[in-house]
């Protein structure tokens, strides 16, 4: 059976089996699939007791991944000898990033997900981002002077918003250090948090977002593919524009 994913044609699936039940998930293969950001990857991990180790990963280019990320998994799987019904679950990093990116990625998750019946992990690339970098904050660039902004720390419930200069100067940083993977975020943030320490850190991946998520595979983490969206955290240039139309015409 064939299906459609951002106009390409998706895997050639086999029969469905049944899946894993919660103690079998311990030992599994998983796919993660990353296109928030500039750049984006495929990784496929091998879960045991909890722990994942990635045993492939390959980049995407950004802007490309309609056209190239369901044949970058097909490839991913057949390096490997994996078939896409023998996965225990995958793990998607939903946002935030581009519109674009992530819409292109969900789509490709869910045709994939729905097919074979494979559950679905989704995290936020900030998220990922902390775990990587090891501390409890983290900001990626949202481009317009604004920064996707992930505030935590030892015991404070974690929340992410979009904050400009302005949102920044209103905010006390909890701990004084957050995560940064590139130059724009790391230049608004200091120019408004000049006491902040930036932890500097490679660009989150899909690789990541697998090491991250292991233990909520195995506990059952999953999410409803009905409801999954993307985490966007801003809404898109269509709806804003759309509302300003609308009131002039009004």
């Amino acid at each position: 059976m064939e299906s459609a994913v951002g106009g390409v044609s998706c895997l050639r699936l086999m029969e469905t089996k049944e899946r894993p039940s919660g103690q079998d998930r311990r030992e599994q293969m998983l796919l993660g699939i990353d296109t928030c950001g500039p750049s984006g990857s495929v990784a496929l991990g091998r879960l045991a007791e909890g722990a994942v180790e990635v045993v492939g990963q390959l980049e995407l280019e950004g802007r490309s991944y309609s056209a190239t990320l369901v044949a970058a998994v097909g490839d991913l799987l057949a390096r490997a000898g994996v078939a896409l019904k023998d996965l225990g679950a995958i793990v998607a990093v939903n946002g935030p990033g581009s519109f674009t990116g992530v819409r292109v990625g969900l789509s490709a998750v869910k045709g994939l997900a729905e097919a074979a019946q494979i559950p679905v992990v989704a995290v936020s690339r900030l998220e990922v981002l902390t775990w990587k970098a090891g501390v409890g904050s983290a900001a990626l660039d949202a481009h317009r002077n604004e920064v996707f902004l992930r505030l935590g720390g030892a015991g404070v419930a974690a929340k992410e918003l979009l904050a400009g200069a302005g949102e920044l100067r209103a905010i006390e940083l909890a701990g004084g250090q957050i995560a940064v993977c590139d130059e724009a975020a790391g230049l608004l943030l200091k120019s408004v948090w000049q006491g902040a320490e930036l932890v500097r850190s490679l660009a989150p991946t899909a690789g990541d977002a697998l090491q991250l998520c292991g233990a909520r595979v195995v506990a059952g983490g999953f999410v409803d593919l009905a409801l999954v969206d993307g985490h966007y955290l801003r809404r898109s240039d269509a709806e804003i524009f759309g509302e300003a139309v609308k009131a002039q015409s009004a």
